[in-house]
């Protein structure tokens, strides 16, 4: 009986290929949702502030102040 010689890890060449394209997928789907949640981060709250600072704190604090009163 041949036995399939492994690596280091115990895996044979096909499993390693297996776990491989698993893993290829996993982290571009991962890569995916994480590039798609900053740009809406960055849509919603620019990390860098414009000339007059963050000009949408100014209008959700008018906003509350006039709700409230």
């Amino acid at each position: 009986m041949a036995e399939e010689k492994g690596s280091l890890s115990g895996l044979t060449e096909a499993q390693a290929k297996e776990f491989q394209s698993v893993f290829v997928t996993s982290f571009i789907a991962f890569m995916t949702v994480a590039i798609i949640a900053h740009a809406l981060a960055w849509i919603w709250r620019p990390w860098v502030p414009g000339p007059n600072g963050y000009g949408m704190l100014e209008t959700a604090h008018t906003a509350v102040r006039t709700l409230l009163s």
